[in-house]
């Protein structure tokens, strides 16, 4: 691959974003890993991904819920690392409620890590790519970021201005070789997903088997949920030099989701 290029990904203890280091780790890539957890509690995940290739792996814990906590994050990998050269956002909470009963404070938690973090790390990015001219940003949105469903208020929303983010930095950097592209997934059975069953059951009034079949999977043609190695590929696809012209667009793998 000639020079050792580094990724950072987000929310990357586990779901989407651990395969997608695992996929880049593999490729020969540096891999940034990032959550909110203590480094001891993910010291496994961090081995794993060390030993999948020949890049290094370094941990990186932040609350990316704190204002200014994405820009702290980038400074800290090119620190240790000395460059970025694909940043993944990937972070992510969900909150299901009816938007009379939705806290405030959820409110203001699910968007800030969902997009303010996405905002900042992308403003402290892109100064290192541009000098260098290369780079490669990949967000990873949702089809809530093409289409809406109930009692998810925030997160659609958020996932909603992550595509407008997407849009709006492509065409800033667009002559300074770097790309800037949503993934939008439909269903993929992470944990983030796995916890909205109780909380779906709940609003709905149906049993968690009800609500994989009638909720997560009814808007999927294909009737199965999509596969974190799908994503991964994806985005290690749209870091390649071959997707040099895919920029400011939103990729659906969502099953069919949102061809209806």
């Amino acid at each position: 691959m000639g020079e050792i290029k580094t990724i950072l990904v987000t929310g990357s203890s586990s779901g989407i974003g651990l395969g997608v280091a695992r996929r880049f780790a593999a490729a020969g890539y540096n891999v940034a890993l990032n959550s909110f957890e203590p480094e001891s509690r993910v010291a496994d995940v961090i081995d794993g991904v060390a030993a999948a290739g020949a890049g290094r792996a370094a941990y990186f814990e932040a609350d990316l819920s704190a204002r200014g906590a994405g820009v702290e994050l980038v400074e800290r990998v090119i620190a240790h690392f000395g460059q970025l050269d694909v940043l993944v956002n990937n972070a992510g909470i969900q909150k299901v409620s009816p938007v009379e009963e939705f806290e405030l404070d959820d409110w203001a938690r699910v968007r800030s890590i969902i997009l303010d973090s996405s905002f900042e790390a992308i403003k402290a990015s892109v100064p290192g790519m541009a000098e260098r001219g290369w780079g490669r940003i990949i967000n990873i949105a949702s089809a809530h970021g093409l289409v809406a469903s109930p009692f998810k208020s925030a997160y659609v929303s958020a996932k909603h201005g992550m595509m407008g983010l997407t849009k709006t930095v492509a065409l800033e950097v667009a002559e300074k070789g770097i790309t800037v592209n949503a993934i939008c997934p439909g269903y993929v059975l992470t944990p983030l997903v796995e916890a909205q069953l109780k909380d779906q059951a709940r609003v709905h009034g149906i049993s968690e088997d009800e609500v994989k079949r009638e909720i997560m999977l009814a808007p999927q043609p294909t009737k199965q949920f999509v596969g974190i190695d799908e994503v991964a590929e994806l985005a290690f696809y749209l870091s390649g030099d071959l997707a040099r012209s895919i920029t400011g667009t939103a990729i659906s793998i969502d099953g069919g989701w949102t061809a209806r």
